[in-house]
């Protein structure tokens, strides 16, 4: 009886363990959207870079889920690591040199960005990353009228336009300790304007669009703000076998 009361207590205690893995196995694919500032309130890029460090920082050690900050940044320019000097404006326009991957763009009023700072599986596969996040967004433009694609070797999402091949959506990202920093940037709205004193992700034989142009209709990152949340938290909300 003693014998047959330990096992029973040993079954009892693995479905007890598998019950908490698996809560602890949702509670890791769960997403936290957070909405940081869309228009009016842009965000100057310092602050918003330092508010991803610091979530950077907590999802690492654990005490916070994987997060996506959303948010519409005050004119700037970033460059990667890979911007060459020539790359750079000429007209004395700041920029502000960042740590992730890619070359030098523009963020702005308009452009809906996003930075999903989530914990990758192991082995981490950073270009699996960049690849699950241009099929995402590429979900979320479908619902707004824009069929975009992705493009071998090349980051982002793009479309065909009547004299080109334009990129609708850029993407660079970083990887600390397992945990993704920086992200995507969604033409929206926004003037073109800034991508023409550079030469943007340093790609020269395509240009580059906005949302608004391809649907022909005005479409603001507040309008695609709430697709975006719900593809991305669906995604992410996924149980891991």
């Amino acid at each position: 009886m003693r014998r047959r009361g330990i096992r029973l207590a040993f079954a009892v205690s693995r479905v007890l363990l598998d019950a908490i893995q698996q809560r602890h196995k949702r509670r890791s694919t769960m997403l936290d959207i957070l909405p940081a500032g869309l228009a009016p309130d842009f965000v100057p890029y310092l602050e918003g870079w330092e508010l991803q460090r610091r979530i950077h920082a907590e999802v690492v050690v654990g005490d916070r889920p994987d997060t996506l900050i959303l948010l519409e940044h005050e004119p700037v320019y970033t460059a990667g690591k890979r911007t060459e000097p020539h790359e750079r404006p000429v007209d004395g326009t700041p920029v502000i040199d960042v740590d992730r991957g890619g070359k030098i763009t523009w963020h702005g009023p308009g452009q809906l960005v996003g930075y999903p700072i989530v914990r990758l599986a192991e082995p981490v596969d950073v270009v699996a990353h960049v690849r699950r996040l241009e099929r995402l967004l590429i979900d979320v433009l479908r619902e707004h009228g824009v069929e975009g694609y992705q493009v071998a070797g090349r980051s982002g999402v793009w479309v065909r336009r009547p004299l080109s091949e334009d990129k609708v959506a850029a993407i660079g990202v970083r990887v600390e300790r397992g945990v993704t920093m920086h992200g995507f940037a969604v033409n929206c709205d926004n003037t073109l304007a800034g991508f023409r004193g550079i030469i943007p992700c340093g790609i020269t034989d395509a240009g580059v669009t906005t949302v608004s142009e391809v649907a022909g209709a005005h479409v603001s990152p507040a309008d695609i703000v709430d697709t975006v949340s719900r593809v991305f938290a669906a995604e992410y909300a996924e149980v891991i076998a």
